[in-house]
């Protein structure tokens, strides 16, 4: 596949922007050569500069799960556009997307709307602080919820501890009330509480770990951190920026059977535009402004365009276009298990709804970020490079996730399948 023109367009980003990109993930830097430069996306069907085509199972990172350009989305987004592109006052597709998302998420009373996940959690971490009136917050080991200061935290020393900046430019005393605790350890969460428990005004998981690697976590763990969070006072914030919206079933917290406090939303419910949201019972939400003392706002939320393209998402996200995600996700299954086996299981498939990972090793199935292999990347790498050449396009990183949106065909994921064979077969030679 010919990439020169893609080559010669990063060279001009260098000059221009931090790395040629606006996002790190994009840089390809942990998988072989340069980004890959689009031209224009239809369905589950990718163009680069130099007129590749490629199927898309990245889909913007997940926000699109009826693929690119879809022509109901695009149509309702332009009837909005005509009539403005930003109002910055209240307007009808608020409550129209509120009522939406409400009845998926029975918990929450009233919502508020933002223009990014991270923003969502951003918010949500600050509502449960001031609703509280305590400051300690403890997030999981290798988790990731947006570059938020107070969460871009890693490990330090110990059992459940105190966490470190895991960026520069994060003063010490930002995340000195940051607490760090495995996944999926009931005794380490337990210890915890027990140390800080009076203290800690929140505590915030995505209950489908799914930002460094698909991390499946028990469902009695889950119910641990909700009996905990009940006996010490403190709120449960799911993060459901990915999961939201995946599953037909519900929330993926109603089908752990675990109801949270507060839940951030992102990416499928702005159906390819920017945009965030959380959302809580009554009396949580009315301690944020303009009702209480919780400051939080933002000159694009709620932006018209936004709230037709989450409609327009969510309307077509039907019974039957979760059974097409379900079978979808089953045929790849079908498919690349036995290419896996037949190669000896250099990485397993993780699958859950329309959501995969490849995990490295043959091993048991990580549920925690300390047991993903620390040389994750390096065959990942080969196999995305292998991958790519055959027009498959993957994230360009062993940790992130894969997405099956409702434009992909049964010859798409069979595609994939037959190429991933081709490529393992040929790194084994």
């Amino acid at each position: 596949m010919q990439r020169s023109e893609s080559d010669r367009l990063h060279e001009e980003a260098l000059n221009h922007l931090v790395g040629g990109v606006n996002s790190p993930v994009r840089a390809f830097k942990s998988v072989h050569g340069n980004p890959i430069y689009f031209k224009k996306a239809s369905g589950a069907i990718v163009t680069d500069a130099d007129g590749n085509e490629m199927i898309d199972f990245v889909q913007s990172w997940g926000p699109l799960i009826h693929g690119h350009a879809h022509p109901e989305i695009l149509e309702s987004v332009n009837e909005k556009m005509i009539n403005g592109t930003s109002f910055g006052a209240p307007h009808l597709g608020e409550i129209e997307l509120a009522k939406i998302v409400k009845k998926r998420f029975t918990h929450m009373d009233l919502v508020r709307f933002v223009s990014s996940g991270t923003e969502a959690v951003m918010s949500a971490v600050r509502l449960a602080r001031g609703y509280t009136k305590r400051d300690f917050l403890v997030k999981f080991d290798g988790c990731y919820h947006g570059h938020v200061d107070s969460l871009m935290v890693s490990s330090g020393s110990g059992l459940a501890t105190f966490g470190i900046a895991s960026s520069p430019g994060i003063p010490k005393e930002t995340v000195a009330t940051t607490l760090i605790s495995p996944l999926n350890d009931e005794g380490a969460i337990e210890f915890l509480f027990n140390e800080h428990g009076n203290d800690i005004a929140a505590v915030v998981i995505e209950p489908l770990p799914a930002n460094n690697g698909l991390l499946v976590q028990s469902k009695s763990f889950l119910m641990k951190l909700r009996k905990l969070c009940d006996e010490y006072g403190a709120l449960l914030i799911f993060d459901e920026v990915i999961s939201g919206f995946r599953f037909k079933q519900g929330s993926y917290g109603d089908m752990c059977g675990v109801k949270p406090d507060i839940t951030a939303l992102g990416k499928v419910i702005g159906g390819g535009l920017p945009v965030g949201a959380y959302g809580a019972r009554k009396e949580i939400m009315q301690k944020l402004s303009p009702l209480g003392p919780v400051y939080q706002a933002g000159t694009l939320s709620g932006n018209p365009l936004a709230m037709a393209a989450g409609c327009k998402t969510l309307e077509l996200l039907d019974n039957d276009a979760y059974d097409k995600l379900e079978c979808l996700g089953s045929l790849l299954e079908h498919h690349v298990e036995p290419v896996l086996k037949k190669h000896g299981f250099p990485m397993r498939l993780v699958r859950l709804g329309s959501l995969f990972w490849f995990s490295p090793g043959s091993g048991q199935l990580p549920s925690r970020a300390d047991q993903i292999p620390k040389n994750a990347g390096k065959m990942y790498s080969d196999v995305h490079k292998g991958l790519l050449e055959r027009g498959i396009m993957l994230a360009p990183s062993a940790y992130e996730i894969g997405f099956i949106a409702t434009a992909h065909k049964d010859n798409h994921i069979i595609s994939m399948a037959n190429a991933l064979d081709e490529v393992l077969t040929e790194l084994e030679m």
